[in-house]
């Protein structure tokens, strides 16, 4: 069985990284605009299963099916919110990225503001990224494979503690050779492949998953077996004591979801190298329909752990690799293990390529080395991918203990994600607020977020009103001042948003009935499953 599994896992590995490098051998590697954006080349395909892949990795998988082990159907809100940040990508913030024709969003800000704000917001994104971002992509596909490959059986190592560190820098290590040798475009490609594998096993794991609930009596039994005896963990309505309660849909996991989509640089990179703003639109509203179908792969296995092993002891983030192990067949089982590597590879390797890209284009060249040529960009990005790399394969199995990792992940990230968001909105929906203000907004509200989290007494502030409440009433407060300042101290002249002609900026005439339709869907998906 081991012998089986090993090798269907490395026969899907190789075949991804072959067919990978067919597709991109002859791409240019060599320039800003050919490593960093694909020579704005992305159709909508690849759009879509990029932005898919670099968001559905381990953390989603082990994460969120573990958050669904606890809490059920309510932790669904990170997939289907989602939806509407994905619409308001593709009709507001698309077309405005994309008439600025920047490669990082601090560029952007730096439009609107000047310098140094693009300068802040790169030294977050980098801080973020390092800390937060890349080791807990690391760390989470550690465990899942753990889970998944019977890894102290294959290897004959019993330590689960030098098994996280071997499984960490091996896959980091494979990572960093696809980001920092490919560039963008390779990334993008790898990630649909293993997009298509991700999707299938997914919905392979929920048949082989359903079939064991019901003791091989069909998935429609297992189905209705669940719905009876697990009933709570169907209500998408979340309550009080869970991770998600329903009020916060409409404050703190609605602004998470809408900077994670619009303005976190390792998802919204892929849309900069659009061909066309209306291929841009297609491929970010069928990434919204994809989105839609993400409770059935990445929540409903957790509640089917549940139902199967919540009395054996399971903790919530082991849920999905036990699960993976216990109900695939073993030739199945190293097909979804290389998939899950493929999914490990393609947010590390995104995340690490916006890394880079933030570093050579926000730092080396703005401050490290102004007349850089092409080459040395390019070269700097190298070297600095590495740098990160190693720091994120250290860290990583540091984070041990969590007691849920997507919960984790998504407070650590609001710290940055929040003051971000709301300077990019009111850059863009404001002519006169001035460089002060985003400054202002950017320090005081990373530090504001930080305080509530970890300083006594602030700290009570997120446990009285809940930490996604809280994180929303800072963004409030954020936006208020913004606007204060530039009532008090306006810029001397408004700032237009000019056109630098880098993109077609046609929009698709679908891409309005297009979000109508998804946001439609969200609200049915909703009512339907509301206990």
């Amino acid at each position: 069985m081991h012998a089986l599994t090993l090798a269907s896992f490395l026969f899907f590995t190789g075949l991804v990284a072959f067919i990978t490098w067919r597709i991109t051998r002859r791409d240019d590697h060599t320039t800003s605009s050919g490593f960093f954006l694909a020579g704005r080349s992305l159709t909508f395909p690849l759009i879509a299963g990029s932005l898919l892949m670099t968001n559905l990795s381990t953390e989603q998988m082990v994460g969120l099916n573990g958050a669904a082990f606890s809490d059920g159907l309510s932790v669904m809100a990170w997939e289907v919110v989602a939806v509407i940040a994905l619409v308001a990508l593709a009709l507001f913030f698309l077309p405005r990225f994309l008439r600025s024709g920047i490669a990082t969003l601090p560029q952007l800000l730096e439009l609107r503001f000047d310098k140094t704000t693009q300068l802040i917001t790169n030294i977050i994104f980098l801080i973020a990224y390092a800390v937060i971002l890349l080791p807990i992509i690391l760390y989470s596909g550690a465990m899942g494979l753990q889970g998944m490959l019977d890894l102290q059986g294959l290897t004959g190592i019993e330590s689960p503690t030098v098994l996280l560190w071997l499984m960490v820098w091996l896959v980091g290590l494979i990572g960093s050779v696809y980001a920092l040798f490919g560039g963008l475009r390779t990334v993008a490609v790898s990630d649909t492949l293993n997009g298509v594998g991700l999707l299938i096993g997914g919905f392979v794991i929920v048949y082989f998953g359903l079939q064991a609930v019901s003791g091989d009596g069909g998935v429609l039994e297992g189905w209705a077996i669940l719905k009876e005896s697990d009933p709570e963990k169907l209500n998408s309505i979340g309550s009080s004591e869970q991770q998600v309660p329903f009020a916060t849909l409409f404050t703190g996991v609605f602004l998470i979801n809408l900077f994670y989509w619009t303005t976190n640089q390792q998802i919204i990179q892929r849309t900069f190298a659009a061909k066309t703003l209306a291929e841009g639109q297609k491929g970010v509203l069928l990434t919204g329909f994809f989105k839609l179908l993400g409770p059935l792969y990445l929540v409903l296995p957790g509640i089917i752990a549940y139902h199967l092993y919540a009395d054996q002891g399971i903790v919530a983030d082991e849920a999905y690799g036990h699960l993976v192990f216990n109900v695939l067949p073993a030739p199945l089982t190293g097909f979804f293990a290389a998939v899950m590597v493929g999914a490990i590879l393609s947010s590390f390797n995104s995340a690490l390529n916006s890394t880079t890209t933030l570093f050579s284009l926000g730092f080396y060249k703005v401050v490290l080395n102004k007349d850089a040529s092409e080459a040395q960009v390019v070269r700097s990005s190298k070297v600095f991918g590495w740098i990160m790399a190693v720091a994120a394969m250290t860290i990583a199995p540091l984070l041990a203990g969590q007691d849920s990792l997507f919960g984790y992940l998504q407070k650590m990230n609001a710290i940055y994600f929040i003051p971000i968001l709301a300077v990019v909105l009111v850059g863009l929906l404001t002519r006169r607020v001035p460089a002060l203000a985003a400054k202002v907004a950017l320090v005081g509200g990373c530090l504001l977020i930080f305080a509530g989290y970890f300083i006594p007494p602030f700290d009570r502030l997120p446990v009285v009103m809940h930490e996604f409440h809280f994180v929303a009433s800072v963004f409030v407060l954020l936006v208020a001042v913004m606007l204060l300042i530039g009532r008090l101290m306006p810029r001397e002249t408004p700032w237009v948003h000019e056109d630098s002609g880098a993109v077609d900026l046609t929009p698709w005439r679908g891409a309005i009935p297009a979000g109508i339709v998804l946001v439609v869907l969200v609200i049915a998906i909703y009512v339907a499953f509301a206990g």
